[in-house]
């Protein structure tokens, strides 16, 4: 079901600035890729520290949370939706927080934005699970969008996955394996464990309250 647009949408995406960037490529032609409008990130943050990127931000709860904590990291924050985005830049405006920038548009093309190899860490937090197989290719551990993150990952850089479905989770283990990554602290049931400095997301947060287990891993290149 299609999202309802928010009352006064335009006005209050106006009010947030230059807090968020669009992608504008709306259209569903993903081939086309030949124009490249790649971010200069000293001019945008004002600074040169490492850059990590959250595909699928939603509201922003982690993406805020982290810049709070890691005040010498720069985070772009990608959501595809104006309905959603909206309230995650109002909240970040609100939290005062300088080193995070929003992206609105579809992580097809992120690699007509991000530079090259200058991405340390990728995250992807609840991401839809799409479940039925005929919409394989749009969930963001497919093998074309693992190609797109290599492109955009550091020699060293990784990508921290967490989510509430199992079967996204097999899938996601399968095509990292698949496709030249390897795993490291694989996790069936993140809030049992004792992994230290999880952020919580909106959905997690509503997950854990239900006693779903959450799934986390840690892709690298081999």
């Amino acid at each position: 079901m299609r999202m309802r647009r928010k009352k006064n949408l335009d006005a209050r995406l106006e009010a947030c600035g230059d807090r968020i960037i669009y992608m504008d490529r709306e259209q569903k032609n993903f081939q086309d890729k030949s124009q490249k409008t790649l971010l200069d990130y000293e001019k945008l943050f004002g600074n040169a520290n490492p850059v990590i990127l959250e595909i699928g931000c939603g509201k922003g709860q982690f993406a805020i949370e982290f810049a709070k904590l890691n005040p010498d990291v720069n985070i772009l924050a990608v959501e595809k939706s104006s309905n959603v985005i909206v309230d995650a830049a109002q909240s970040a405006i609100d939290a005062g927080v300088d080193n995070l920038y929003f992206m609105r548009g579809n992580a097809e093309y992120l690699d007509c934005f991000i530079p090259e190899h200058s991405i340390g860490l990728i995250y992807l937090n609840f991401s839809c699970p799409f479940p039925k197989n005929t919409y394989a290719s749009h969930r963001l551990t497919h093998k074309g969008f693992l190609e797109i993150y290599k492109k955009l990952m550091t020699a060293d850089g990784e990508i921290h996955q967490k989510t509430d479905n199992m079967h996204f989770f097999e899938f996601s283990i399968e095509q990292f394996t698949q496709n030249g990554f390897a795993l490291k602290n694989v996790s069936l049931d993140l809030h049992n464990s004792d992994f230290e400095g999880n952020i919580m997301t909106e959905y997690e947060t509503r997950f854990s309250q239900m006693g779903m287990p959450i799934y986390r891993l840690e892709a690298y290149q081999k």
